[in-house]
């Protein structure tokens, strides 16, 4: 925090942050070059990341559905993503959704069947109903 509070300390409160190496504004091309650069020298360390697309949306994304995974409320992700309207954030709520269905279809059942509606006094059913 020491840090931060220095690189702002004795700035106008609208002063720009992110600068480039002109003094201007860091432009959304020069935010996807420095991207594409720190993916590059990344993937010489980790050789898979070279077959994927890292961009920024990428971040974007990938930051949206970890924050949902962490249980923050959809609508705090949509003013963080700056999204107009909630059904847009939706998206990555669709997408958790989709990933916990296949994980629901990978569950082996073992093969014996529970009598009809036993499955809601059985609690590791119910707790892991709950944790959907």
């Amino acid at each position: 925090m020491a840090f931060l509070a220095s690189l702002i300390a004795g700035r106008p409160p609208d002063s720009l942050v992110f600068l480039n190496r002109y003094g201007a504004p860091v432009t959304r091309f020069g935010i996807h070059t420095l991207v594409e650069r720190h993916a590059k020298k990344a993937s010489e360390r980790l050789p898979s990341l070279a077959k994927k697309r890292v961009s920024p949306h990428t971040i974007r994304h990938t930051t949206a559905t970890h924050l949902l995974h962490a249980g923050v409320d959809i609508n705090t992700i949509r003013a963080w993503l700056g999204h107009a309207s909630v059904d847009t954030t939706n998206i990555y709520a669709e997408v958790d959704l989709e990933m916990k269905a296949k994980e629901l279809a990978a569950c082996h059942t073992g093969g014996k069947r529970m009598a009809k509606r036993a499955w809601r006094t059985n609690p590791r059913v119910m707790e892991f109903l709950r944790g959907l």
